[in-house]
């Protein structure tokens, strides 16, 4: 499982480090310089600035050759009060890549635990090819948060991909019960299947389904006649890809002006919009011809009425409404 996060280059992090431990080294040649008069070099002689560079190298590195030292008072508290917690932050410095090699698999197991207890009501899309990106781009567009959409693909390139903008993803075969058990698909709200092959979009069904009997599943399939085989498995919703395209390219040779609005409809944040909602407490009573929106179809009790159906009489509390809306 990959967390979407930003991460710093290696090159960039070492380079980062090699700057502050030479700000390190630069400050502590300078302070013994400055107070040279307060050491004492074995072989005689004042301390030029390569005695200085010298002791503050042997001295940060905790070698200590004892051949430079400080004898006055005031040598001695500079090096316990500065020079000491610039050798420590010396050394966290140089061991620093090597303490972030060893703990960054822990602080990613940690962040992958504290996901799967906080996740809910999230969505799976099986799938990060041209349907799978389109689905993301339709939920983010409609109000889904791109933390609580988790991707599955079995190409780590594509799991890269989905992570720089911002969601979770899982590299693996959505057909294996283990690969979805990782994306605690117990507590999601919704599966997207949308698998490259149809009959691999079945098997990815069959294993949500046993996993999760009650999460809705929409599915793409390229062929018309393998649709029906995806509802057996257990899909609500099944989207013939092959088939509406077709449709639509016949509607664009003769009725150009239909493709366009349906284009519209099916593109979210601008034009018309295509929306589903239950009905407001001022609506009950209301006949579907007098809302503002207008409605297409109208679900009741389980059955989806088409918005010319004389069942649908006035509007009631538990109706959920398929609208078209005006975007502001």
């Amino acid at each position: 499982m990959q967390l979407a996060h930003t991460e710093q280059s290696p090159f960039r992090q070492v380079g980062k480090r090699v700057v502050i431990a030479t700000v390190v080294l630069v400050a502590t040649v300078l302070l013994v310089y400055f107070d040279r008069d307060g050491y004492r070099d074995n072989n005689g002689g004042e301390l030029s600035l390569l005695d200085a560079t010298y002791y503050a190298t042997v001295s940060l590195s905790t070698t200590g050759y004892g051949d430079i030292t400080p004898v006055t008072p005031g040598a001695r508290l500079v090096n316990i009060l500065i020079i000491t917690p610039l050798r420590v932050l010396f050394l966290l410095i140089l061991i620093g890549t090597t303490l972030e090699a060893l703990t960054a698999r822990s602080r990613e197991e940690f962040r992958v635990r504290r996901w799967r207890s906080s996740v809910r009501q999230h969505v799976i899309v099986c799938g990060y090819g041209t349907k799978g990106r389109s689905a993301i781009r339709a939920l983010v567009s409609t109000g889904t948060a791109p933390d609580h959409i988790v991707v599955v693909d079995p190409s780590p390139a594509m799991i890269e991909e989905a992570n720089s903008i911002g969601l979770t993803g899982i590299v693996g075969d959505a057909t294996r019960a283990d690969v979805l058990k990782r994306t605690s698909i117990e507590k999601a709200r919704a599966v997207i299947v949308a698998a490259n092959r149809d009959d691999t979009a079945v098997l990815i069904t069959l294993t949500v389904r046993q996993l999760n009997p009650s999460v809705p599943i929409t599915a793409s399939v390229r062929e018309e006649e393998n649709a029906s085989l995806l509802r057996q498995s257990g899909a609500d919703s099944v989207i013939t890809s092959s088939s509406t395209s077709g449709r639509l390219l016949g509607l664009a040779t003769d009725s150009p002006r239909v493709v366009a609005v349906v284009e519209d409809l099916l593109t979210s944040g601008h034009g018309l919009d295509l929306t589903q909602r239950t009905v407001s407490s001022s609506e009950v009573g209301m006949g579907a011809r007098q809302l503002r929106d207008v409605v297409l179809s109208v679900t009741r009790g389980g059955r989806t009425l088409r918005f010319d159906d004389p069942q649908i009489g006035t509007l009631q509390s538990e109706d959920v409404l398929v609208v078209v809306r005006s975007h502001a």
